[in-house]
C-alpha cells in the first residue's frame, strides 16, 4: 500500500475546511451534529482524504455517543493506532494507514466479537452505498 503524502495547501485543495481541520489538524466534530451518526445504509465508509475504504456498514453500531462507531475496520492494515494524551486524556488516536488523516478514536468499550469501539468523525470520511 503506498502512502499518499501532500502538502497543507494540496489538501486544502481537496478537503473542505472542515475536512481539513479534522484530519489534518486532528479535531472533532460535535457529537450528534455528523453526516454519518445515525446513517443505517449498506454501503462503505471510505477515507475522504485519500479514499481508502476504511469501514463496512455491518460493523456499524449505534453506541449513543453521537459519532459513527463500529466495532473493527475492513482490514488491519487500513488503519493504524497511536497513543494520544491531548486534552487532559490518554486515549487510542485512529488514522488512515494510506495518508495519515485522523479519523476518531477506539475504545475498549465496544461488542461482540471484538470488544472495540471505533468512535469516527463523520468528517473523515465519504459514504459509498451499496449497489442494489
Amino acid at each position: 500500500m503506498e502512502k499518499v503524502r501532500k502538502t497543507d495547501a494540496e489538501w486544502r485543495a481537496v478537503l473542505s475546511p472542515e475536512e481539513f481541520f479534522v484530519t489534518r489538524q486532528k479535531g472533532t466534530e460535535r457529537a450528534f451534529t455528523g453526516r454519518y451518526w445515525d446513517t443505517t445504509t449498506p454501503g462503505i465508509y471510505r477515507c475522504v482524504a485519500c479514499g481508502t475504504a476504511l469501514f463496512a456498514s455491518d460493523t456499524k453500531f449505534d453506541a449513543g455517543c453521537g459519532w459513527p462507531s463500529y466495532y473493527e475496520a475492513l482490514g488491519p492494515d487500513l488503519v493504524r493506532e497511536e497513543r494520544d494524551t491531548s486534552h487532559g486524556m490518554v486515549r487510542t488516536e485512529v488514522l488512515c494507514n494510506v495518508c495519515d488523516s485522523h479519523l476518531g478514536h477506539v475504545f475498549p468499550d465496544g461488542p461482540p466479537p471484538t470488544g472495540r469501539r471505533y468512535c469516527i468523525n463523520s468528517l473523515a470520511m465519504k459514504f459509498e452505498p451499496a449497489e442494489e
